[in-house]
């Protein structure tokens, strides 16, 4: 059961015709406190009413309290975390959304594999436990789309990608269907918070490039926030969060629990 939440929404007023064409003030980020959780006086306790590096730090240590499993424990786990609501032997997939046969996992044509959200190759840390099998950014996907999306940065624009409708790529960044991107933008965001380079792994940072390469860092960061504000957290990645949280690594993707801290951070 998702953890149950009360979020407070934007207001935007309309301007008196006076007002019209006056430059306003930039607009502030939204407080840490404007959702809601059962959560927030226990294991966010540290972390409630703060923004900005001081936040990011809190969550970093909340988090970083983690069991690991390997690299060949995550086809199960996925199994059950990305398990289709209306089909319980099917999986959802990553930027297609297509349901597949649970057993169809593997690296043939027509089978559906581990998809790194956070490319393996930023800041190269493979599949060992820990990044490499961190389960809040790995996700079922068909084989030949994880293969177009490659180690890529996300950004908008593109071509079709074939075999996931509202999916887009061009020769540096791919774009995810809409339903997918909140999805996204919140995986690599707790990826940035989660490793820090404290625990011998390398310190992970989104940044507002399309060419990271092998570098550390995961972009495009401001498109990255508009996603997480277009697509906010449905009832599958709840489930995911609470999954995780309670059968597999002990800890939670705090931008499902609290997506406004984005804006908070970053």
């Amino acid at each position: 059961m998702s953890v149950a939440r009360i979020r407070s929404w934007k207001v935007w007023a309309v301007l008196p015709a006076a007002l019209v064409g006056l430059t306003l003030p930039a607009v502030t980020a939204t407080p840490a406190a404007a959702t809601t959780t059962a959560y927030d006086s226990t294991y966010y306790k540290n972390a409630i009413g703060k923004t900005g590096a001081g936040l990011k730090s809190s969550l970093h240590t909340i988090i970083s309290s983690q069991s690991k499993i390997s690299y060949d424990a995550v086809w199960n786990a996925l199994k059950t975390l990305d398990q289709d609501p209306n089909n319980t032997a099917n999986v959802l997939l990553l930027y297609s959304g297509a349901s597949r046969s649970k057993s169809l996992n593997g690296g043939s044509v027509g089978n559906w594999n581990r998809e790194h959200t956070w490319a393996q190759s930023h800041g190269n840390f493979g599949t060992s436990a820990g990044p490499g099998t961190d389960l809040h950014h790995l996700r079922a996907c068909d084989v030949q789309v994880n293969s177009t999306r490659g180690n890529k940065d996300f950004d908008n624009g593109g071509s079709a990608v074939s075999g996931a409708p509202g999916s887009y790529t061009d020769s540096d960044s791919f774009e995810p269907r809409d339903a997918d991107k909140g999805d996204v933008a919140r995986m690599i965001l707790y990826m940035a918070v989660r490793y820090e380079g404290g625990d011998g792994w390398p310190n992970l940072e989104p940044n507002d490039s399309t060419s990271n390469g092998s570098v550390p860092y995961h972009g495009r960061l401001s498109v990255l926030k508009q996603w997480n504000e277009q697509d906010p957290p449905s009832a599958f990645e709840e489930r995911r969060n609470d999954i995780i949280f309670n059968s597999y690594q002990g800890n939670r993707n705090p931008f499902i629990d609290h997506p406004e801290w984005v804006e908070a951070i970053w």
